[in-house]
Parts: C-alpha cells; sequence; structure tokens
C-alpha cells in the first residue's frame, strides 16, 4: 500500500499538476530512527493543507547533515515508514544538501518545518521568492533521532 505514495521527485511534480488546486504541503526532514516528534508533526503540517507531500534527505545528505554512522536506516525503508503514516500523502526524497531543487520543482502551497527552526529557517529566502508560505509546526523539539542513537550507543557500551 505504502510503495504508491513512494514517488521519485520528477514523477511527483508530474502527479502534483493533476492535484492542483488543492493546497499541497511539503515537509521535509532526515527521518532516521522514527519517534513520536516525527509523527507529530507530519499530522500538524498536514493540517495547513489538502495534501501532504514529505521530501527525505538521501543517505549521503543525511550523513554529511548528521555525521558517521548515520543513517540509522537506509533510505528505502525510511520512505516506506514515512509513507505508512496516514497523514502523508507522498513521499519522495533529494541527494542534494538542501531543499531548494524540491522546493523549485514542486512548489509546494506550504512549506512546514519543525519547531527546532524557531530561529530561522535556511530556505526562508526561497520560500518568500516562490511565494510559499512558511509555517513552524509541531510540538516542543524534545525528541530527536540523534538522541536516540547516542543513548543507545551508551547502552550499548555497558
Amino acid at each position: 500500500m505504502s510503495a504508491v505514495k513512494v514517488l521519485a521527485r520528477d514523477e511527483l511534480a508530474r502527479r502534483l499538476e493533476s492535484l492542483r488546486p488543492a493546497r499541497i504541503v511539503l515537509a521535509n526532514g532526515g527521518f532516521d530512527l522514527l519517534h513520536v516528534g516525527h509523527l507529530r508533526y507530519l499530522e500538524a503540517a498536514r493540517r495547513h493543507g489538502e495534501r501532504l507531500i514529505v521530501a527525505l534527505n538521501g543517505d549521503l545528505a543525511l550523513r554529511a547533515a548528521k555525521g558517521p554512522g548515520r543513517p540509522l536506516v537506509p533510505l528505502a525503508e525510511r520512505l516506506e515508514l514515512v509513507a505508512g503514516f496516514a497523514c502523508v500523502d507522498f513521499v519522495t526524497w533529494f541527494d542534494e544538501p538542501t531543499l531548494e531543487a524540491t522546493l523549485r520543482l514542486l512548489r509546494p502551497a506550504v512549506h512546514a518545518k519543525g519547531t527546532d527552526y524557531a530561529a530561522g529557517v535556511p530556505e526562508a529566502a526561497l520560500d518568500r521568492e516562490l511565494g510559499i508560505e512558511l509555517v513552524l509546526c509541531g510540538d516542543p523539539k524534545t525528541h530527536s533521532s540523534s538522541a536516540l542513537a547516542a543513548q543507545l550507543a551508551r547502552g550499548a557500551a555497558t
């Protein structure tokens, strides 16, 4: 079932054209080692539109951002897991270090970021340029894959 939700960006861009003028929301992240904060973020993002697209960092991009040993879960499995959430309509991925190409190609109405970006969203200027509404959503940043991975590593060392 979830496999039909996972599409390459170019294919997803074509599919989205048939869905417009639906209000499309784009959320993004690594989604490595899923936790309740991920679900709360995506459910909150979905409330800002009619369709929720989630773009995942590819394995190399996630490793560059998070460091050696990451991702803990390979891209194909992360895509399948995120696609399994009821609030998610489609899932795609990007291999670039930034979301710029994905935003330009998919042109969502809304770009949803987690509350941990309250100090600044890297893509804010691009969102303004493209006329994309930027929203912060989800619960306070009290959960993280990095913290879970560190906790697991400490447990494995004892």
